[in-house]
């Protein structure tokens, strides 16, 4: 594995979990920050600097056969437009400079699906049809990004057409490119074969990620046909976890008999962390649930970081433990538990107080505060983690 593209991502983790905390901070002792400016480079950062980095180093590693130098040298300008963003977002916002590097990411990542599209190297026909169905989310998500534009030209921000084109680019983001490369991985991992169970997951879940866009449509322009279109993709997606797991249950245990526990212990919490996520978008059938959840800004921000931190991040750490790229130490004994700690009761305060609000109970004694000081674990576990990999001798396979 590429031990400086992995330590670059992994520092980029650290960097968005910081501006994370910053946010926290925030609420409980207001500091001369713009706050909206601050939650784009959070998010940019995140996304950008972590999951798709990782997510281009995983593919980069395990998908093409032979270590080009193109990949590392687009790896480097990716960064740049990263440091770009996590610079210029906190300063100005969405303005010129920070849409410069966005756009430049945008391009870098058209020219990494070119070449991962032409080096393809998949025997697996599982593997190679959900990685290149992840690509094609990927590309397909960026369309709301130049949708954004002239929304604002033709519309303003408060439209519903800016809104829209925003949640095309998250749906798209979460739920086709950094999803689907996951599960991509995983099934490779697990050497799942192609089959007629392996065949109804994929269809569905592709069907399943386009049909449940239609939520986040309905928030802006409510529709009772595109209640019924989200519910028809809930089901779905249900039904694509079930042949998931029908797929998944017999390699497992072989998996698990070879595999160490720190691995089969990160594999069993990201699938978890995927079947709730799962339950909790089936709430969305509940009409009057669906139609006021974009209200609920707690629900929100504790979906978006179950699937960032518990699903993605989760895999992504398995896979890094599982390829030896990080190794056990006393920092990594430390550091995952806590991560997993910081995750479970940053989103616990998070769908508790979401509840609250919805229930109409108000606000829990001490909530920003709480929630401030549980997020700390977040920061403090992915430093852990950086130093144990910083101070690491040897890398699993070791590329530049």
């Amino acid at each position: 594995m590429p031990k400086n593209r992995v330590l670059i991502c992994l520092v980029n983790f650290l960097i968005a979990a910081l501006m994370g905390l910053t946010l926290r901070y925030v609420s409980v002792n207001p500091i001369a920050i713009n706050y909206r400016f601050l939650t784009h480079a959070h998010s940019h950062v995140a996304m950008l600097g972590w999951a798709y980095l990782m997510l281009y180093t995983l593919f980069s590693y395990y998908f093409v056969s032979e270590n080009k130098l193109i990949y590392t040298k687009l790896f480097w300008v990716t960064q740049i437009a990263v440091i770009g963003m996590m610079i210029s977002f906190p300063l100005q916002g969405y303005a010129a400079i920070s849409i410069g590097f966005s756009t430049l990411h945008i391009f870098c990542s058209y020219y990494f699906v070119y070449l991962i599209w032409k080096d393809l190297h998949i025997q697996n026909i599982l593997v190679k049809h959900v990685v290149k169905a992840s690509l094609i989310f990927m590309v397909l998500s960026t369309f709301g990004v130049w949708c954004l534009g002239p929304a604002v030209g033709l519309l303003g921000q408060a439209s519903a057409f800016y809104q829209i084109a925003i949640q095309f680019f998250l749906n798209f983001q979460f739920n086709g490119w950094f999803l689907l490369g996951v599960v991509a991985i995983a099934c490779h991992q697990l050497q799942i074969e192609w089959s007629e169970n392996a065949k109804a997951f994929f269809k569905y879940i592709i069907l399943a990620t386009i049909l449940t866009f239609a939520l986040p449509i309905q928030w802006f322009a409510n529709h009772l046909l595109l209640y019924w279109i989200n519910g028809l993709g809930i089901f779905l997606q249900i039904v694509s976890l079930y042949y998931f797991i029908k797929i998944i249950k017999p390699k497992f245990q072989t998996f698990k008999d070879n595999s160490p526990k720190l691995v089969i212990r990160m594999y069993q919490f990201s699938l978890g962390c995927f079947i709730t996520k799962i339950a909790l978008q089936t709430l969305s059938i509940i009409p009057q649930f669906s139609s006021e959840l974009f209200e609920h800004h707690n629900f929100i921000i504790g979906f978006i970081h179950l699937t960032m931190l518990g699903v993605i991040s989760g895999f992504l750490f398995a896979f890094l433990i599982q390829s030896k790229t990080i190794q056990p130490s006393p920092y990594i004994s430390i550091g995952l538990p806590l991560f997993l700690l910081g995750f479970i009761l940053t989103e616990t305060i998070l769908f508790i107080q979401g509840a609250f609000y919805y229930l109409g109970i108000g606000l829990l004694p001490n909530y920003y505060l709480i929630l401030f000081v549980v997020s700390m674990l977040l920061p403090v576990s992915i430093a852990l983690i950086l130093i144990s990999y910083f101070k690491q001798k040897h890398y699993g396979t070791e590329t530049s």
